[in-house]
């Protein structure tokens, strides 16, 4: 039977990868999850985008975010092999690890879009050639630069460290044809230093205050957010401007608070004015620190994707309940898995409950992704 690209199932498989931990091999100063390296890639392939249409060159941006979704649930299919391994694999066993990877997917979400899964077939059996293929590769290892950067100096002593190093810098020389590559190899740029401050959200904890597992970032919170709203604008039949538009809105609508730091809701809510207060401070600080960053021409792209991010758009069009509802969603997964996993607060429960609240409430934002029936599936699930 036919079901859904959004699905309780789907976000289960998408949101277990915060439980692989990336370089665990290594001394590590901050912990590196799958989940945050997928949202930066995801977020510097954004940048590289966006640099080749600055030369002139079509980006197709729905295949883009595609592609990149795929290229994350093969990654979660194929666990934490090391790097090396992964490609090797890959390159030598390509079409046994394409069966693998796709019987682990069905096993894992087995009622799906029929077309998102035929699409996904497609993709895991193609030579992936395209500009948005190698957009992809190109951010996955400007990724695990910025991590590898993390660590390099704390794990001088280990050996091999310094093979690691020409190699990730090798990989990163081989998509030189790009010119966002090509900006980030010659110097230090501002991109450089915009892709840092991206970077920054992977140390900021969700519910910072309450105990729980796994523990998540705001970056990461993100791109679950992110691919939440892909998944259901599939289901919509959604296409055009408005796919990009929900998808990277959804990916930044938490970047100001890489500046800001999260401010907890409850305090939020209970402090007369602070919201408003607390937007003009974000914005006005983003204008200073943020966009200067980034070329003129992607400025006001980039304001409208993080300064409002919850309201709907028709020119350019955009559906920002969809995109509340699916941050509430994801924040009511990261409550109910850790109940689940056993670690538990009087805050986290009040909290769980109250966000449920909000997406099943009929008339809400909730009914935009079918947030009722998402819910009911999570608390059936054995996790």
């Amino acid at each position: 039977m036919n079901g859904k690209a959004l699905n309780a199932n789907m976000l289960y498989y998408l949101f277990d990868s915060t439980n692989m931990h990336r370089w665990n091999d290594h001394l590590r100063t901050l912990d590196l999850s799958e989940m945050d390296k997928q949202a930066h890639k995801t977020a510097i392939a954004w940048v590289l985008g966006k640099c080749e249409e600055d030369t002139g060159a079509a980006i197709d941006w729905h295949r883009l975010i595609e592609h990149n979704l795929f290229s994350f649930i093969q990654r979660i299919a194929l666990t934490d092999l090391k790097p090396q391994v992964f490609h090797r694999i890959e390159e030598e066993k390509a079409d046994d690890v394409s069966r693998y990877v796709l019987c682990e997917f069905d096993r894992s979400v087995p009622h799906t879009d029929e077309g998102f899964r035929k699409r996904f077939e497609e993709y895991l059996y193609s030579d992936r050639s395209s500009k948005e293929d190698a957009v992809i590769r190109a951010a996955h290892y400007l990724a695990t630069k910025w991590e590898f950067d993390t660590i390099y100096e704390v794990n001088r002593s280990v050996y091999g460290i310094e093979d690691t190093k020409k190699e990730i810098d090798g990989q990163i020389g081989q998509h030189s044809d790009l010119a966002g590559v090509r900006d980030l190899m010659t110097k230090r740029s501002d991109l450089d230093n915009f892709i840092d401050i991206v970077g920054q959200l992977r140390f900021q904890q969700r519910w910072a205050r309450t105990p729980r597992i796994p523990k998540t970032t705001v970056l990461g919170h993100s791109l679950l957010v992110a691919d939440m709203v892909y998944l259901n604008d599939c289901d919509c039949g959604v296409e055009g401007e408005q796919v990009y538009n929900d998808f990277y809105t959804a990916l930044f609508h938490d970047l100001p608070e890489v500046l800001t730091k999260d401010v907890i809701t409850p305090v939020k809510t209970s402090v007369s004015g602070l919201p408003d207060l607390l937007e003009g401070i974000e914005h006005e600080m983003m204008e200073k620190r943020i966009m200067p960053l980034i070329p003129a021409g992607w400025r006001e792209e980039l304001r409208f994707m993080a300064y409002d991010p919850f309201s709907d758009s028709d020119l350019p069009r955009r559906n920002g309940k969809e995109i509340k509802a699916c941050d509430w969603l994801a924040a009511w997964m990261e409550a109910h898995i850790s109940i689940c996993y056993g670690v538990s607060s009087k805050s986290m429960r009040d909290g769980k409950v109250d966000i449920g609240r909000k997406l099943t409430a009929v008339g809400g934002y909730g009914e935009t992704i079918d947030a009722f029936d998402i819910i009911a599936d999570f608390e059936k699930m054995e996790i």
